[in-house]
């Protein structure tokens, strides 16, 4: 592998794996991807560290863009068609990739779970949620905008969207929701 990847590829890759290795083994030393020696363990909550090179790993928190569209007094819901979560309400969205900004983020999913291309929302928040995806737990900052619809498009799900669904916005039960930062996104609305 080593032959075949760059030098900067082979870290980063050996920063996921640790990553994982992060999130499934705890406070127990691993071998550093720096020096190669059995000395990397976890400092606290979001770092791992090499006692040999002083190499350190941070798993930071990854940002989310999530939409939540509005025709007069409707909401769209997507229909989670992955896990986690799979079969629960949520919002369309995902994760922001790198070199783009939320706005790229939010414009880029819409089009891909929805077909959507003119997504242009207005900030409505950001809370912190907890995304558990094979076994590993990602902590992420979802920040949410709204997009108010002059006339109502026939969405088609795509990507990871089973289905969606147009329901009115005081009627929508919080608790089939995936996430906490959902509910607390339809709690701005109300």
């Amino acid at each position: 592998m080593r032959q075949i990847l760059p030098e900067t590829t082979l870290a980063i890759t050996n920063w996921l794996r640790y990553s994982r290795a992060f999130v499934l083994f705890g406070a127990q030393s691993m071998y550093c991807p720096q020096c190669g020696k059995q000395s990397f363990a976890q400092q606290n909550d979001k770092s791992l560290a090499c006692h040999q090179c002083g190499f350190m790993y941070f798993h930071n928190t990854a940002a989310a863009v999530l939409a939540v569209i509005t025709y007069q007094d409707e909401i769209l819901i997507a229909i989670r068609g992955q896990n986690p979560g799979k079969g629960m309400y949520d919002f369309p969205g995902g994760f922001v990739d790198h070199n783009e900004s939320l706005e790229q983020a939010l414009s880029r999913e819409l089009q891909e779970e929805l077909g959507y291309e003119q997504a242009h929302g207005k900030y409505l928040g950001s809370y912190p949620n907890t995304y558990h995806y094979k076994d590993v737990t990602y902590k992420t900052c979802d920040s949410f905008f709204h997009i108010n619809l002059k006339s109502k498009p026939a969405f088609k799900a795509a990507d990871d969207v089973e289905k969606v669904l147009w329901l009115k916005t005081k009627d929508v039960n919080s608790e089939y929701f995936a996430f906490e930062s959902a509910k607390q996104a339809l709690a701005l609305l109300r």
